[in-house]
């Protein structure tokens, strides 16, 4: 085996890690394809974050990898913001280790001294970007891997706009977190005086805010009744989609209960994207049954939706984000116009 890996091995077995990690390389060590695969690099950070397959070893999502990435992140934004209290949001949806991984980002961003709000359970994604602006933080971090397979976790970083991270800031987090060469450079514990839990009440902030988006609440009254499936496959959608739908005012939701449980194992499904077929399958099914008028999925951590409804000869058909995106845009801006509030400097990016 190279050399370097087997370096790369030896500091791990030698090093501030944990009993369970260092057991969990000696029993790799018998199989000389995974010890390789989970040790010949570091696990990059780009410009989204961190992605990739749990377990040990520098090419892995685990406490180490998570930790270092966050000391980086921490050590960039007390470069920006000097002085002053620096403000972080941390949400993580329904994966093996995600809610493990989110407490270890505020473990050391509060250690650093950083203040930080954390979701007391899984929540969408969406909810996190409007938490950021909500309650004026600098940064945020959602634990999960979107819409890969049940192996995978990841890291998505955030900044204060509520966006993931654009010039020059990407870059520049990137620098610092790869300037963290060791675990014993990341300040791990001492700051859970820092930590604040989100619950309840910030759901409902974000619930008022997204129904007050709605353009016609005037055609969902009389549209009220509209028969309509969700499943959220197992993820993080299931704690806010049923009540948004509720609030706006409709009455007829049915819930796919087979994918309504939250679990990182996706019991029902291989690869939980809403916009493929085979994720669609069992809320299909469900929606012919009670000859529905739309289907509706999201993810994981739910920032992404899959739509599916019926063409004129009756036939369901699956609508991919693209297509999505084009009809919702077209229909905000058609109706903003026709509803007299559109303004000068409207525009979609």
């Amino acid at each position: 085996m190279d050399a370097a890996i087997l370096d790369k091995v030896q500091q791990w077995l030698d090093g501030n890690y944990d009993q369970n990690t260092k057991d969990e390389i000696k029993k790799l060590q018998n199989n000389e394809n995974e010890l390789a695969e989970a040790f010949y690099r570091n696990l990059e950070f780009g410009t989204g974050g961190l992605r990739g397959i749990m377990g040990v070893g520098t090419n892995r999502m685990n406490k180490y990898t998570i930790g270092m990435a966050t000391q980086g992140f921490a050590n960039y934004l007390k470069q920006v913001y000097g002085e002053a209290e620096i403000k972080v949001a941390i949400a993580h949806d329904c994966r093996n280790n995600s809610r493990f991984f989110a407490e270890t980002v505020a473990k050391v961003f509060g250690a650093n001294g950083i203040k930080v709000y954390l979701f007391e359970d899984l929540r969408p994604t969406p909810e996190l970007s409007y938490t950021i602006r909500h309650l004026a933080c600098h940064a945020g971090v959602v634990c999960t891997a979107s819409h890969n397979p049940k192996e995978y976790n990841g890291y998505k970083a955030y900044w204060k706009d509520g966006g993931q991270l654009v010039p020059p800031h990407d870059k520049n987090v990137i620098t610092e977190v790869e300037a963290i060469t060791s675990v014993d450079e990341v300040l791990w514990e001492g700051g859970d005086a820092n930590i604040s839990v989100l619950g309840e009440g910030m759901d409902q902030a974000y619930i008022d805010m997204v129904k007050g988006l709605s353009i016609y609440p005037e055609v969902i009254q009389r549209q009220k009744d509209l028969k309509i499936v969700y499943t959220s496959i197992h993820g993080s959608g299931i704690t806010l989609v049923p009540k948004v739908l509720e609030r706006f005012g409709f009455t007829n939701v049915h819930i796919v209960e087979e994918q309504a449980v939250p679990d990182g194992n996706f019991p029902t499904e291989v690869y939980p994207n809403p916009e493929e077929s085979e994720a669609m399958s069992i809320g299909l099914r469900k929606a012919q049954e009670l000859d529905a008028d739309i289907l509706l999925g999201t993810d994981p951590d739910s920032d992404r939706v899959g739509i599916a409804l019926k063409d004129k000869a009756g036939k369901w058909v699956l609508v991919n984000g693209i297509q999505t995106a084009v009809l919702a845009c077209n229909y905000i801006i058609e109706a903003r116009k026709a509803k007299g509030i559109s303004q000068p400097n409207d525009m979609v990016v």
